[in-house]
């Protein structure tokens, strides 16, 4: 039988007068069956880019949206970090300013979620648009795979500003050919079992749901070459 020894093979010789023959030997054996590992593959980073829904008001570590979502990619083979970039009381304003900063964790793909709090201070619905129109065309440059989730205006601020308010979010999305989900909390708004006291902000087993229900939009924004690829799906 052939044996096809290392490049070790030499170095390991050199020590055989050493440690003696029947030992050497051995040493040399190991090193010859030991098969050459490969670099584990990096992670890929997915930012979630948001306001409080991101950054997890109220909820326990391990429960927030960027937890959870890790945790339910990583139980599907997905090799995947997501970075949370939430900050409480952000509005689109905010995004805009600390964009740059936020991308300094050199992500792999982005999820936006921003709105929530323009929507809830009645703010103008062409400056929330401004201001995503800025942070996406800025994403885009960096050639960055997005996924934009939607917000919707509380309904007491009367039809007129939540119809104007609610088509920032598509209209962003065909604009910039980013992948839209229509409302982050689809499923969870005013069901008191699935959000916290001030009926605002998910519970844990609110953010449970929306992240079953983002997932599908979420695989998809995954670099093919990476974590999408690896569980044989798109």
């Amino acid at each position: 039988m052939l044996l096809i020894l290392p490049k070790c093979f030499g170095t390991a010789m050199a020590f055989l007068p050493r440690i003696g023959s029947f030992a050497g030997l051995c040493l040399v054996l190991l090193l010859a069956a030991a098969p050459d590992r490969a670099p584990a593959a990096e992670d890929l980073r997915l930012l979630a880019f948001g306001d409080s829904l991101v950054h997890g008001y109220g909820l326990d570590a391990g429960d927030t949206f960027p937890d959870q979502l890790e945790a339910k990619l990583r139980e599907l083979g997905l090799p995947v970090t997501v970075i949370n970039s939430g900050s409480s009381g952000d509005t689109t304003a905010a995004a805009k300013a600390r964009l740059d900063w936020a991308l300094s964790d050199k992500p792999d793909a982005v999820i936006v979620v921003f709105g929530g709090n323009d929507g809830l201070r009645g703010l103008d619905p062409g400056a929330t648009y401004d201001n995503l129109n800025d942070v996406l065309t800025r994403l885009g440059a960096k050639d960055l795979p997005v996924l934009l989730a939607g917000m919707a205006a509380p309904r007491n601020l009367g039809q007129e500003y939540a119809t104007a308010f609610d088509a920032v979010f598509p209209r962003l999305a065909e604009e910039h050919g980013v992948a839209l989900y229509p409302f982050f909390l689809d499923g969870v708004v005013l069901d008191p079992a699935l959000n916290q006291a001030d009926g605002i902000h998910p519970n844990a087993k609110g953010v449970a749901v929306i992240v079953e229900r983002i997932l599908p939009y979420v695989r998809r924004i995954l670099p093919s070459s990476g974590a999408a690829q690896s569980s044989g799906q798109g």
